[in-house]
């Protein structure tokens, strides 16, 4: 049987504007040197990025073999202070923008 009710009308496509995220993200990039041990980068990264002790001696040997490594990542605001306490503590880092693909 024939149910009159159905929409018997073709569909039609609708556009719709869909929103992204559009902050950017960040890195702090720490950088290697010949002044500062590994025990010492590592500690800053514990008490200043929260990693673990694991973490932190990863950063540290990746730091020491590629002579950067980008150590945290987020908003530019989380981040700059962080920054900061890694600097004030002798330690070359920057804040570099995440290049979105």
């Amino acid at each position: 049987m024939f149910n009159s009710s159905v929409n018997t009308q073709p569909w039609e496509a609708e556009e719709v504007d869909v929103l992204t995220d559009l902050e950017k993200s960040y890195n702090i990039i720490v950088w290697n040197d010949d002044v500062n041990t590994f025990e010492w980068v590592i500690e800053t990264l514990m008490e200043v990025c929260g990693h673990s002790e694991e973490q932190a001696e990863q950063c540290a040997l990746f730091i020491h073999t590629k002579g950067k490594y980008a150590v945290k990542n987020g908003s530019y605001e989380d981040l700059k202070p962080m920054c900061d306490a890694i600097t004030d503590r002798g330690i070359s880092a920057t804040i570099e923008s995440i290049v979105q693909g």
